[in-house]
């Protein structure tokens, strides 16, 4: 009998990680789902089926629960994990000389300290399986920091080169890390806090379900970064001159 592969999504309650469980869900693969968000969850759940699916409630920048989530993962896999996505995010937009100290933090604690916390957690599963992946969840704001989103586009920045630096780590241990990288994309998060002009200038062009469908490609190949439509617009612009990328960053990206 072949082994079903195994997927431990944080952030699954809702937009891309909830289409993301139910994409993975739907090829066969028993699916974690962990959030904070416990209704959500719950109707997730219901809807991928007990025999497809297990949930609990977790705070990604919380150690102790993300350790809990692992093992009551790992008690449904044999302690095996064949994907991590680390999908969990928040966003806060604003001048940044408006936005409180610790809506600062907290954009650190969950976008990047999360995702440390979850992968220190299931390291020791990840080793455990053969060909295991770590997908993290980043951003096109970490190729070049957006207005408005200083703080969210530093961590985006820092889990890209986290997954620059765990893939040539992470090697000698068969885990293949890699990230997805995205512009704006239509989910509830996003629709919570648009008050960035950057929002409106470059608009909202992505569904859940079109980043998805780039996580289940990053699950099958082995590429660093995993873009979805739009980002190699701006990757073209930081390629040109300095003066000429800034002057057209500062349209795209600068408030008037």
């Amino acid at each position: 009998m072949t082994r079903r592969e195994t997927i431990f999504i944080t952030g699954a309650a809702s937009g891309i990680g909830r289409s993301t469980a139910v994409l993975f869900a739907s090829k066969g693969w028993f699916v974690g789902a962990y959030d904070t968000d416990e209704e959500g969850l719950a109707s997730l759940g219901e809807e991928l089926g007990g025999d497809n699916s297990c949930f609990r409630k977790m705070d990604v920048a919380d150690f102790g629960s993300v350790r809990e989530a692992v093992e009551h993962f790992s008690s449904f896999t044999g302690g095996e994990v064949d994907v991590l996505f680390n999908c969990a995010g928040i966003l806060r937009m604003g001048p940044h000389a408006k936005l409180p100290l610790e809506e600062q933090y907290l954009i650190v604690d969950v976008n990047l300290k999360g995702v440390l916390n979850c992968i220190n957690a299931s390291f020791e599963l990840l080793k455990r399986t053969e060909g295991a992946r770590i997908i993290n969840m980043s951003s096109a704001s970490s190729l070049y920091g957006t207005a408005e989103l200083a703080v969210y586009s530093a961590t985006k920045a820092a889990v890209s080169s986290l997954t620059e630096s765990l893939n040539l780590e992470f090697e000698r241990y068969d885990i293949h890390v890699s990230d997805v990288r995205a512009p704006y994309v239509d989910t509830p998060l996003l629709q919570r806090n648009v008050n960035a002009e950057s929002v409106e200038r470059m608009g909202v062009k992505l569904k859940p379900e079109d980043v998805s469908e780039v996580v289940w490609r990053a699950s099958k190949r082995k590429k660093l970064h995993n873009d979805t439509k739009g980002v190699g617009q701006l990757l073209f612009m930081l390629s040109l001159p300095s003066f000429i990328k800034r002057r057209i960053l500062k349209a795209l990206l600068l408030p008037k």
